[in-house]
């Protein structure tokens, strides 16, 4: 399944519009070169319904969101629908303020999206369970106790979105409202970096804008990251760093070949 994603995406080189926080956006761009993609960075009210017309996928970051951005993410959110273009939400630190939590809720009652990605925090509080993100760092951990819980109230987000979820973390879940993937890649050191999960969520509009399946396109993606992320740290030597890690990182998103993803993938199906 991961291969033929993988193929896809590098034969159809998808152009990825992503209106996304100015904290990462180049890392976005270049991660979307990375992996097969094209990026294109737009925000300009004036010009965004014109794009997303003609992009593949549209990612829709609100790390720095503000009034501005938020009527181009509307905009182009709205336009790409009209053409059945695939789009993604990442509701960075949605649990940090008010204002976070009110744009991403208009965000919804006007766009479908077709997938949403965010560390657990960031899930819960967009399921309303409870506000605790301290920041857009997670204050909430998958773990083998917890996992049903979460799996079902990811599924029933699913289901009242008509999106799939995507949540990240030690295990990754991705799950619509009956299938369930848990993925078991990546390493520590991915935490150590500031946005490697801006960077999915710009790397699965790649994939999404690339294929015909959203659940396997998203499986793909997050598989891709935490294979890339694995192998990075494995390079890392005793003097070296976060900003070492994060050249690894790229490198080996860029030379990830569609055998090794579905050979070094670890997830399953869950029953």
């Amino acid at each position: 399944m991961l291969a033929n994603q993988l193929t896809n995406l590098k034969n159809q080189v998808p152009l990825v519009h992503s209106i996304t926080n100015y904290v990462t956006a180049n890392d976005c761009a270049n991660i979307v070169i990375a992996c097969g993609g094209s990026p294109i960075m737009a925000d300009e009210i004036q010009e965004v319904a014109e794009i997303s017309k003609m992009a593949s996928a549209l990612n829709i970051n609100i790390g720095t969101i503000n009034e501005r951005t938020l009527e181009a993410m509307l905009v182009a959110g709205k336009s790409a629908n009209l053409n059945q273009c695939p789009i993604i939400l990442d509701p960075v630190g949605i649990g940090a303020s008010t204002y976070r939590l009110d744009a991403v809720k208009k965000l919804l009652n006007e766009i479908n999206f077709t997938a949403i990605k965010g560390n657990l925090s960031e899930i819960k509080a967009l399921a309303a369970q409870h506000f605790n993100s301290y920041g857009v760092d997670s204050s909430d951990q998958i773990t083998t106790e917890n996992l049903p819980q979460t799996i079902q109230f990811a599924r029933n987000l699913a289901q009242s979105t008509h999106a799939i979820i995507i949540i990240s973390g030690r295990i990754d879940i991705v799950t619509n409202q009956s299938s369930t993937y848990l993925i078991k890649n990546g390493d520590p050191m991915m935490s150590q970096l500031s946005g490697t999960g801006c960077m999915l969520s710009a790397m699965t509009g790649a994939f999404l804008g690339a294929n015909s399946d959203p659940l396997a396109a998203c499986v793909a993606s997050v598989c891709a990251m935490g294979v890339a992320g694995k192998k990075a740290a494995l390079k890392l030597q005793p003097d070296q760093g976060n900003l070492t890690f994060k050249n690894y990182l790229f490198d080996e998103i860029y030379t990830l070949s569609p055998e090794k993803l579905e050979n070094e993938a670890q997830y399953e199906l869950f029953k």
